[in-house]
């Protein structure tokens, strides 16, 4: 694949970013797009490996290795590296419902088990995989795909973000009539207000949502289930539902002055600074404009709530982790083609870096209280150093550091520690089985417990990837066409 010897002779290149500290000035996304002369040869770094684990998609050491979708990447990136852009977006498109989304907002599990990236800079694939989804709509070969008949049967699916939409996108290809119900006021779930502007422009969502109904998929906004519209007319209406509501439940911080103004969830301020954006309105309470702002979480939610605070115009912002930095190079421990557990600087924190002069990330590091500022709100927090150490049994404890403590002024502080499953009034209105707040729904036949309805996505297998979002939207798919006509033409991993 590719050129023979294309991965000894070329180098990665990465991916073309605006100056970061003019970027902060806008919300446009802060990647530049790739010519394809720089794909073309990204893609001849493509070695043939023979085995090629970049699309093994599985968990090793609880982490994702390779593509959860399966996406036939040497095929791809040697079509590429040859030119043939219309042939490499025709092999995407067989795996990939959403290139446009994972090509902007996966973190490549791919490359981690590239098997260049044993002694060398992985291939560029998530960069080639953009490239190829946005030349196609560009050159106008993306059109509208309708379906040739119709089965009669028809579908609900409840939740619009990347499993819930790749479901609909397969059950309406299949011929059903497929209707997404959708609580906010646009579809897209976490890509539309989940995930910020600079990572994904929400013009980049809304397109494939205008795709998928002109494609005959049906979506009804402002609708949530269990209060605007019951279970049971769903299920008397539908000859199927399908819950993919994401693992939307936020993992809390119960220490003294948890109540206070100021102290806000990640989604909250992440979906309100959206909303700012697409309304042009402004809610004060959920801006970082002038104030001293505390990000609580290590992950890309709370390095995008960074990014998020830094186009507000935050007076100084620091991002707290209670796990120990990264190495910089693989650990003996996290060895290829397990996903690599390196220290990496995201786009957020370079922008914070050129802004404030130094990274503003704290690790090792654990919040014990809030503190008031004489009345209802917030005025500073405090915190403790913690080592990290292994006990008897071989398991990971944390422990506070005698000497540590430290104050620190805020204003604003966002949590942004995960996710605890589906929330829970949904689940109790359907009457679905579920433990630790995850739909108990077996991956590969995805029913529920009660007939005709399914679950998948982050609902039902808790937080994850939007590759594993999407995945799950497509065996759903697989097993609910198997459901309705007793057999199926839907592509799956998992046969039912």
């Amino acid at each position: 694949m590719g050129k023979a010897t294309g991965f000894m002779e070329i180098k990665r290149e990465q991916a073309i970013e605006r100056d970061p500290k003019k970027r902060t000035n806008d919300w446009k996304e802060y990647s530049a797009p790739f010519s394809d002369e720089m794909m073309q040869r990204q893609g001849a770094r493509c070695m043939d490996c023979a085995t090629p684990f970049c699309h093994i998609g599985m968990e090793i050491d609880g982490a994702t290795s390779g593509c959860p979708i399966h996406n036939l990447i040497p095929e791809w990136n040697d079509l590429v590296y040859k030119g043939k852009w219309k042939e490499a977006l025709e092999r995407l498109m067989k795996t990939n419902n959403f290139p446009e989304f994972t090509g902007r907002v996966c973190p490549a599990p791919c490359e981690g088990s590239c098997t260049v990236a044993i002694s060398d800079p992985a291939v560029a694939i998530k960069n080639i995989e953009r490239a190829i989804i946005d030349k196609g709509f560009e050159m106008g070969w993306i059109k509208p795909r309708i379906p040739k008949a119709r089965t009669q049967k028809s579908v609900a699916i409840i939740g619009s973000g990347p499993a819930g939409l790749s479901a609909a996108d397969q059950l309406n290809q299949a011929g059903h009539k497929v209707t997404v119900y959708e609580r906010s006021d646009r579809a897209g779930g976490l890509l539309m207000y989940g995930i910020p502007n600079m990572k994904l422009e929400k013009e980049v969502v809304q397109r494939r949502i205008d795709l998928l109904e002109q494609e005959g998929v049906s979506f009804i906004l402002n609708t949530e289930v269990g209060k605007d519209i019951s279970p049971d007319q769903l299920k008397e209406d539908f000859d199927s539902v399908i819950l993919c509501t994401g693992s939307q439940k936020p993992r809390d911080l119960p220490i003294p002055g948890r109540e206070l103004k100021g102290v806000h969830f990640a989604m909250d301020y992440l979906t309100q600074a959206t909303k700012n954006l697409l309304d042009k309105e402004e809610n004060p309470a959920l801006n970082a404009h002038g104030k001293d702002v505390i990000v609580i979480g290590g992950g890309d939610t709370g390095a995008d709530c960074v990014a998020t605070a830094l186009r507000q115009g935050a007076k100084s912002i620091n991002q707290f982790a209670i796990n120990p930095q990264l190495p910089f190079k693989r650990a003996e421990d996290n060895q290829w083609p397990a996903y690599p557990k390196v220290f990496s600087l995201e786009y957020a924190h370079k922008e914070a870096k050129e802004q404030f002069g130094e990274d503003i990330r704290h690790h090792s590091i654990q919040t014990k209280a809030f503190i008031t500022d004489g009345e209802d709100g917030l005025q500073a927090l405090y915190t403790v150093e913690m080592g990290k150490t292994r006990d008897e049994n071989g398991m990971f404890v944390y422990d506070e550091v005698a000497g540590t403590e430290e104050v620190w002024p805020a204003q604003l502080v966002i949590i942004a520690i995960g996710f605890e499953g589906a929330e829970e009034p949904l689940l109790h209105a359907f009457g679905v089985e579920a433990q630790r707040n995850k739909i108990d729904a077996a991956y590969g036949d995805f029913r529920t417990n009660i007939e005709g309805v399914f679950a998948a996505g982050d609902a039902r297998r808790g937080q994850s990837l939007i590759v594993w979002a999407i995945n799950e939207g497509r065996e759903v798919a697989h097993a609910v066409d198997h459901y309705l006509m007793g057999q199926t033409t839907l592509p799956s991993v998992h046969a039912v």
